[in-house]
This record gives C-alpha cells, sequence and structure tokens, in this order.
C-alpha cells in the first residue's frame, strides 16, 4: 500500500492548482478569493464539527468530518504558502516525545 499521508500532498497541490481558477466554478477557489480569515472561520468549523461528532455521533461521522477537516487544512496551508513537508517534519521532530515533555519546551 502507498503511503496514505500522500494523499495530504495531492489534496494540497489541488488547493494551490486552483487559487488562481474562476470562484464562481471552484470552491477551493472562492475559499482562495475570500482570504485567509474565511479559511481559517471554515478550518475552526471543520474542527467542532470534528470534536462535535466524536461525543455524540459516533465513529462514522468522526471520519467524514475528519476528512473535511484535513481538505480544509491543506486550502489553509496553500493559502499560506505552507508546504505539507514542513508540518510533517514538526510531526517527525516530536516522534517520540513526550506530549507534556514537548509543550513544556514550547517558550511562553
Amino acid at each position: 500500500m502507498a503511503n496514505d499521508f500522500d494523499i495530504l500532498q495531492r489534496l494540497f497541490d489541488v488547493a494551490e492548482q486552483r487559487k488562481t481558477s474562476d470562484p464562481a466554478e471552484s470552491y477551493v477557489a472562492k475559499l482562495h478569493h475570500k482570504g485567509v480569515g474565511k479559511i481559517a472561520q471554515k478550518v475552526g468549523e471543520e474542527g467542532l464539527e470534528t470534536a462535535l461528532a466524536a461525543v455524540s455521533q459516533g465513529r462514522a461521522d468522526t471520519i467524514l468530518e475528519s476528512a473535511d477537516l484535513l481538505f480544509h487544512l491543506t486550502i489553509l496551508w496553500s493559502h499560506l504558502g505552507i508546504q505539507p513537508d514542513e508540518v510533517m517534519e514538526v510531526l517527525r521532530a516530536r516522534e517520540g516525545t513526550s506530549g507534556l515533555a514537548e509543550k513544556a519546551s514550547r517558550q511562553p
């Protein structure tokens, strides 16, 4: 099986390609056109919907909402010029580190 996380790169690539598309014809272009505030709002909404699904709707809905969250997150990354590899590098650097220790190491 191929690395399933490659889908994040492919989603990001679509977000990049659609930045300059017609907002009337592309949801991704429409979000890019509205700017970072709207994109961040969508990420927040999808994050909340994911959390609520986990608490009240169950596994299947949590999976669906998680996919929506990741999709919108790739649009945010694209808009801000953040490459998926940059996020993966942070995760790789944190791998094997206690969450409590990692959080304590951050500057206030």
